[in-house]
Formats: structure tokens, C-alpha cells, sequence
């Protein structure tokens, strides 16, 4: 069985016909004969779009698409060539938490011309190694990772393989690779600071895990040193762990707000567990603020239309997936500058309905 492909001319401005072998894999000399033009131009379609004429490269696309054309990147890598990927690997997809930065991630290296391939480690340390050994085998040109805190044989693997590598979110000036994201010491500190001046002195804290989540870690301690210098002590039975579930954090947010004594004000590790915490308040029958305030970190897009708005800190997700993306395009052609790249990020205080000074009664 043959394959009839029809394709319009644009210079002779008729209609062409062309034979294709159905059993016969189309490759990259069949494409650029059937578009009437050199392997190279079809390449450089792929690789180059912008410097092929808008005509030539709708002609080469046409004939892509007709043909079920299918580049073998594998043997590209074998070769030594560019894979045309990047790897990232975050720690959750099931929430709103690095959504917004994958998605502008996504479209920053998609303009250059590269496939993202992504996976989850669950906030397991270990597993991220795995995975980043999988991706090193499928030759991807370049990796993104969440945050600072990895195990020794990650960093390890990125150095001797010298593959582009750069971690976003959070950003440290002593980190051991690129880094390009917030202070996150600095977002707590705001959250705290906020409070403080709004007069709170009854803080609780509901925060994830610390361990192997430097985000969270340095949030908490940002935090805390705002209340220790602000003689504001934050007992046992005010701090909560909660991991980023709406559902558990809404169970924790209930037994700390759920007592006679409870605090005035709860400081949460990011927006989901502070959304929890405003459902576990309207569950008590406690109004928000004016029963107990309720600060996020994050700002993630929606906060602002919870009921009531949620005060949150700002860490600009969108502009940081942006420019990791184009970090990583730009260090893959070589045209980064040599060493570790440290970008900063600044983070604002964004107070909206769900917090106030205290009611005095």
C-alpha cells in the first residue's frame, strides 16, 4: 500500500503529488526531497525555526505532518548532538505549588526549541537521584531541580557529568550550584514581620516537613527569628507539621485553633495549608480574621479569590520558571557565563482580607 501526500507549491502555485512507501520509515532526506529542499534546511527547521524563511518552513512543516516524519533524537545523542530536551523534576504536581512556575518553565525552553520531560520524587530525596540518573540516560541537554537541599549523590552526578544544571525557588549566595529563585528565609521573615506589626503576640505555625525541604526550613527559621526578636515566644502547642494537603491541613489547622487557649493568628508554610486552615476555622464556627488571622507563603494564582482573599508573600513563580528556563537555554548553547549563576528574586507582603490586628475582648 502507497501513500498519496498532495502538497501545494508555493513557487510554482500548483498542486504537487508524492509517493511515500507506507512500510518505508520516512527520514530527514525523503522530507527535504518531498519539500524541495536541502536535509540541512529541514534540521535547521527544527533546531533553528527563525532562520528559515516563514514560506520554506511552512512548506518543510506541511510535508512533516503529511509524511508522520518523526526525528530519532536518540540517535542524535549517540552521536553526540543535542537530545533537544531538558529535564525538571519537582517534588509534587498535585497541587498548585509549583504549578505556575512549571508552566512558564515549560514555555521559556519550548520557544528555543526544546521538549520538556518532567517527573515527581514526592519529597524523596533518594528517588530524585534515581530519576536524575533516568534523565542523564535519555541525554537530556539540561536539568532543573526544586530548592537547594538534595542528597551528596546528586550533586555529585551533576558535577562529573557537567550537564547544565540550575535549581529554582530558592536562592542562597553560598549555594553549590546555579541558582535562580527567592530568599526564602526572607519570605518568613515578611509573613512574621507582618503580623508582629499588626500587633499579634498569640502566633501558632503550621508548617511541612522540614527535612529535605529547604523551602519550608528556611521559611520556619526566617520566622521564628522575626518572633524571637520581637520577644514573642511560639509554644509547642502552637506549631503544627502538615504536609501540602488541603485535607490534612485543614485536620491540623482544627486541633491547634480547636482549644480555649488558642492563638490570635496562624503563620502557614504556603497557601494550601493556609486554605486548610481557613476551612478548619470556618468548621469551628471561628470567623477569619476577626476570630484568628491567617497568613500564606506563595501567593499562588487563586489565592486572591479565596473567601476571604488571603493574605499571602509574593514569591513571583511565573518570572522564576522564566528565567531558570532561559538560564538553562542559555548555558546549553554556551553562551552562559562560566561558574555558578545566583539570582535573586525579591518577595512583597501582599495583606488582603484574612488578617488584622487582634479583637480585644
Amino acid at each position: 500500500m502507497k501513500i498519496v501526500l498532495q502538497m501545494f507549491s508555493f513557487r510554482r502555485g500548483r498542486s504537487d503529488f508524492f509517493v511515500v512507501k507506507q512500510n518505508d520509515k520516512v527520514d530527514i532526506f525523503t522530507v527535504a526531497s518531498l519539500a524541495n529542499v536541502s536535509p540541512a534546511t529541514v534540521s535547521r527547521t527544527f533546531n533553528h525555526p527563525n532562520l528559515v524563511r516563514l514560506e520554506t518552513r511552512k512548506r518543510i512543516e506541511k510535508v512533516i505532518e503529511e509524511s508522520g516524519y518523526i526525528r530519532n533524537r536518540a540517535a542524535q545523542a549517540m552521536h553526540g548532538k543535542r537530545s533537544g530536551t531538558i529535564g525538571l523534576i519537582v517534588p509534587t504536581v498535585t497541587n498548585a505549588i509549583f504549578s505556575e512556575m512549571i508552566q512558564s518553565f515549560s514555555d521559556a525552553i519550548s520557544e528555543n526549541g526544546f521538549t520538556l520531560l518532567m517527573a515527581t520524587h514526592g519529597f524523596n530525596l533518594r528517588k530524585e537521584y534515581e530519576i536524575l540518573r533516568k534523565l542523564l540516560e535519555h541525554r537530556v541537554d539540561g536539568v532543573a531541580l526544586i530548592g537547594l537541599d538534595h542528597a551528596e549523590a546528586t550533586y555529585q552526578l551533576v558535577e562529573r557529568q557537567g550537564v547544565p544544571t540550575v535549581a529554582g525557588w530558592n536562592y542562597s549566595e553560598s549555594s553549590r550550584i546555579s541558582c535562580i529563585g527567592a530568599d526564602n528565609r526572607e519570605a518568613g521573615a515578611v509573613a512574621a514581620e507582618h503580623l508582629v506589626a499588626l500587633g499579634h503576640q498569640r502566633i501558632g505555625m503550621i508548617f511541612p516537613e522540614l527535612d529535605g525541604n529547604d523551602r519550608a526550613r528556611m521559611r520556619f527559621e526566617g520566622a521564628l527569628s522575626v518572633f524571637s526578636s520581637a520577644g514573642i515566644d511560639t509554644p509547642e502547642s502552637f506549631r503544627a507539621r502538615s504536609p501540602y494537603e488541603f485535607g490534612r491541613a485543614k485536620a491540623v489547622g482544627a486541633e491547634i485553633l480547636g482549644g480555649p487557649n488558642r492563638p490570635t493568628a496562624l503563620l502557614c508554610g504556603n497557601d494550601i495549608i493556609a486554605l486548610g486552615s481557613m476551612y478548619a476555622a470556618r468548621h469551628l464556627g471561628l470567623d477569619v480574621p476577626t476570630c484568628v488571622s491567617i497568613v500564606g507563603i506563595g501567593d499562588f494564582d487563586g489565592s486572591a479569590d479565596f473567601e476571604p482573599a488571603l493574605s499571602s508573600v509574593r514569591i513571583p513563580a511565573h518570572r522564576i520558571g522564566t528565567r531558570v528556563g532561559h538560564h538553562l537555554v542559555s548555558a546549553i548553547a554556551g553562551n552562559a557565563e562560566p561558574g555558578i549563576t545566583r539570582i535573586r528574586f525579591d518577595v512583597d507582603m501582599i495583606a488582603r482580607k484574612t488578617s488584622i490586628g487582634p479583637i480585644r475582648k
